[in-house]
């Protein structure tokens, strides 16, 4: 009998159907104009871009040019790729347009469909960003689709890493913009980190398409991006450290593998504090329990988890005697990336690798919140729908599931449960022998390196040919990615989200032209394209026959999203596919959530050697822990993101209030308020209002303003003078402090004055902003504590963080005002030692960059005429970012315009 919800439905149609159903007519209208766009010659296509550009500057909105803007495109791709949009493809482009993320499967094309949205909202002039999952990934659709957007009349750049600055802010100012998420938050953090407008990169946060939206927005989020710098060198603490943790026995410490946890017992604080005082770490008589030993404790635990949570080739390799982790959801690289707290170091010394000094936070962001820093975002994966709430709670994106352009004919067996891990592998190990016999392609998905590789050992004992794609092979990726078709091909990978290359059957027949060429170059390119295509639809064919591509996964992943990308590889356009997942009680997801009721059942049963449980009730049960892990890592990163939520306020105050320093061309009046701010605050301290002479402390006040106002000034008569109260106190220090800074005005000159303050404002901010992170670090460490206590720990942080954040900005404006007032013109004699100093840095830069000019060869640029080094007088009087008249190359503000 069927339920009331599933009665609506019939009647009604889901949610889902009916906004497919209501963007059906926009896509009736794209088409009826096809014929039109058709009969424009290549010029007519540009000449339309640019007539829908003057529409929207006229006010018109994208909505309403959506149709013929989406018929431009579809028409422009035809051309420059041979690639006609299909109904569904249009379909997924609407939904992007519309801020939602479009959930299409794998093989329905994607990367094609970004650039309708991407081209609609470009005509706006604001720019947008596609954002993908790796650099090979940016490169590759940049090219790609850049075919598309030149045939339209559009600029493309790429993003990647190591970028030259020229070519980045050109690629920025591209009407689309192909960049990876790590980049683009970087480049956020570095943009707020310069110190002129002309530096910055980024114009704006206008639209974003996020590639693989659910790996991007979910999966990464649970860690901030980070721009840090060195810290003092504590390498020889970390290897000591290590010689003690390997000696720990299971007593010393308890494991929790959900939570992915690790802490001492009382046995194995008192063994290391015996160990610890041994070595020299502790000092005598002291404890761990001391104030004194946090910094010793926060290491020891550091310790234990790289030992204990942290394993070899499956969360981290050693390349070139260096730690680089693995993306535990891609199963790529990390290359750069390094874990915070100390806990990267704690896996170099365990390692025994060199270990590099731990970093201070300059400035951070998460995924969250950069991301919501755009106007309109969307995205787009093949698995979103299990994620629906995080993404409608967290980003305000709702989900469309795309219709498939032909329907997916796969079949989906149910899992099969073994006893032991070597019985599942040698189940698998015999099914891929049997497929492969039969010519049919198998993609077998692992967890991690460790167990690719244990199976790869295993396959080759039994002479199955076949490739390895993990972390190690990723050089290789696209190659192995688009042989994994072809007939009787054996392809084992860690993890298949954002791998870019479609597993086509038979082969993918570009990557075969590509080899082909590169073997034999003088091949006529048209005539092989046509024998590899032949040969190419006759393997597939065979593949057809033997039942498509053979999905085969051996673990259940936490999530069932990766599941779901992994069988997502096959059946793609409506090839035929199959996909099974092979699973053991000794599976971490089966050991870890509740294996033990499993297990009686199947002794119940009497189950046989190498015999498997299979039925739909283990698929239930099975998809019901992974749902509890993926709620329970919803709630990590919801937490995570309620307290990156306090400092995002505050990024955002101190962010807005650099870009306005440095948008202004005067800043004196706001450099006044905070001197005046100074005083008041400098004579409530020592003349309290409503208070009597002898209750003043004119010393103080004294000694205050001398400090922090560079002003000698006879405050102890002022005091003594009938009739003055702190208001006259205040408004005499308000006058004498301008007159004095007036008066140095005159001395640098107007221009060179708001230059200074404009750096001393910028560097101050920056060092303020760089404590700060640290502090609210020190108290998110610590506030979790007040739990204990019946406080709620958010609260507490919000409400410690904002009274922190206020002391910061008061000794900001006291900073500022006392580095103001301290600085003086050079002395000639200083001018003269200044100027030695830039000739000794220029001499030694060009030793080391430059090879030495030779004989009779001039130098690149001459001084300016007249210009004599030791007299300041014959500089002329250039702007700070003009060139030095010395003939360095460099600016005069880096050169001989330094302010010292």
């Amino acid at each position: 009998m069927l339920g009331l919800g599933s009665v609506a439905r019939k009647v009604f149609g889901t949610p889902n159907d009916r906004k497919v159903k209501s963007s059906r007519p926009l896509v009736e209208k794209i088409n009826a104009l096809e014929p039109e766009f058709e009969q424009l010659d290549d010029a007519g296509l540009i000449a339309k871009t640019e007539e829908l550009r003057q529409r929207v500057a006229k006010g018109e909105s994208l909505d309403d040019i959506l149709p013929e803007a989406f018929a431009n495109c579809r028409e422009g791709a035809r051309r420059a790729l041979g690639l006609r949009a299909f109904d569904v493809q249009l379909l997924g482009g609407i939904f992007l347009h519309r801020g939602n993320i479009a959930e299409m499967k794998t093989g329905e094309g994607k990367t094609l469909v970004a650039t309708f949205p991407a081209y609609l909202n470009a005509l706006s002039g604001n720019g947008v960003h596609i954002v993908t999952v790796n650099d090979y990934l940016a490169r590759r659709d940049a090219e790609w689709m850049g075919k598309v957007y030149a045939q339209l009349g559009l600029t493309t750049g790429v993003i990647y890493p190591q970028q030259p600055e020229e070519e980045k802010r050109e690629a920025y100012a591209a009407d689309v913009t192909y960049a990876t998420n790590n980049e683009l938050g970087f480049d956020y953090l570095r943009d707020n980190m310069k110190s002129e407008l002309n530096q910055m990169m980024q114009r704006g946060h206008n639209y974003a398409i996020v590639d693989e939206v659910d790996s991007i927005l979910i999966d990464e989020a649970r860690t901030p991006l980070i721009i840090s710098g060195p810290s003092q060198d504590r390498s020889e603490l970390y290897r000591t450290i290590d010689t003690v943790i390997p000696l720990l026995k299971d007593e010393h410490y308890t494991l929790d593998e959900k939570t992915r946890n690790v802490t001492y017992t009382d046995d194995g604080n008192e063994f290391l504090e015996q160990h610890l005082l041994g070595a020299g770490i502790l000092p005598e008589g002291q404890t761990l329990y001391d104030p004194e030993s946090t910094t010793i404790v926060h290491h020891v635990n550091q310790g234990l988890r790289a030992h204990k949570l942290f394993t070899k080739d499956k969360d981290y390799i050693v390349r070139d005697r260096e730690i680089v982790l693995i993306d535990e959801f891609t199963g790529r690289m990390m290359a750069g990336r390094r874990l915070s707290d100390g806990l990267h170091q704690a896996i170099e010394a365990k390692e025994g690798v060199d270990i590099q000094p731990e970093n201070v936070t300059l400035a951070s962001v998460t995924f969250q919140n950069y991301f919501r820093l755009y106007d309109k975002l969307s995205g787009m994966t093949g698995t979103a729908l299990t994620e629906e709430e995080e993404f409608s709670e967290i980003y305000g994106l709702g989900v469309v599931e795309v219709p498939t352009n032909r329907p997916i004919a796969r079949v989906d067996e149910h899992d099969a449960v073994y006893r032991t891990a070597r019985e599942k592998y040698e189940a698998i190990v015999g099914e891929i022998k049997k497929a492969h016999e039969n010519k049919q392609p198998v993609l077998v998905g692992t967890t991690s390196i460790e167990k690719s590789e244990f199976l790869s050992q295993m396959l080759q004992k039994e002479n199955v040919p076949h490739n390895v794609l993990n972390a190690r092979q990723h050089e290789q990726e696209a190659q192995i990615v688009a042989d994994a078709g072809k007939p009787g091909a054996v392809t084992i990978a860690t993890n298949m989200a954002g791998r870019g290359t479609d597993i086509q059957l038979g082969g993918n027949v570009d990557m075969k032209v590509m080899q082909a060429l590169a073997a034999d170059p003088d091949a006529d390119p048209e005539e092989l394209r046509s024998r590899v295509a032949a040969e190419t639809q006759a393997e597939k064919e065979k593949v057809k026959e033997a039942g498509g591509l053979f999905v085969l996964a051996t673990e259940r992943h936490e999530s069932r999203r990766i599941d779901n990308q992994l069988r997502g590889r096959s059946g793609r356009q409506g090839d035929p596919g199959r996909s099974a997942f092979f699973l053991s009680l000794e599976d971490d997801l089966m050991r870890i959530f509740g294996s033990e009721r499993l297990e009686n059942v199947l002794q119940k049963l009497g189950m046989q050697e190498g015999e498997a449980i299979v039925h739909p009730w283990v698929n239930k049960s099975l998809e019901r822990a992974q749902a509890k892990v993926e709620g329970r890592n919803f709630d990590i990163r919801k937490q995570l993101l309620k307290f990156d939520d306090v400092q995002n306020e505050q990024r955002k105050v101190i962010f807005g209030q650099r870009r306005e320093i440095m948008e202004a061309e005067d800043l004196a009046e706001i450099v006044q308020d905070m001197r005046h701010q100074v005083v008041d605050d400098l004579v409530d301290r020592h003349v309290p209002a409503k208070t009597y002479a002898d209750q003043w402390d004119a010393e103080g006040l004294y000694v205050a303003v001398l400090e922090n106002l560079g002003l000698d000034l006879p405050i102890k008569d002022w005091v003594e003078e009938d009739g003055v109260d702190d208001q006259v106190i205040r408004d005499r220090l308000y006058e004498k402090s301008d007159a004095f800074m007036g008066d140095k005005t005159d001395k640098f000159g107007a221009e060179n004055m708001r230059q200074i303050e404009k750096q001393i404002l910028l560097q101050t901010i920056d060092a303020k902003w760089r404590e700060h992170l640290l502090t609210l670090e020190h108290l998110r460490s610590v506030v979790g504590f007040r739990g204990y206590a019946q406080r709620d720990p958010l609260n507490e942080y919000k409400n410690e963080s904002f009274q922190l954040f206020e002391s910061m900005l008061d000794s900001l404006r006291e900073d500022v005002t006392q580095k103001l007032s301290q600085i003086r013109p050079l002395s000639e004699e200083e001018q003269q030692q200044m100027i030695a100093r830039i000739q000794a840095q220029r001499a030694q830069v060009q030793a080391q960059a430059e090879p030495a000019p030779k004989p009779g060869e001039a130098e690149a640029e001459a001084a300016a005429p007249g210009f004599v080094e030791a007299d300041p007088a014959t500089w002329g009087n250039p702007g700070r970012n003009d060139p030095c008249p010395c003939g360095s190359g460099q600016k005069f503000k880096h050169c001989h315009g330094q302010i010292v």
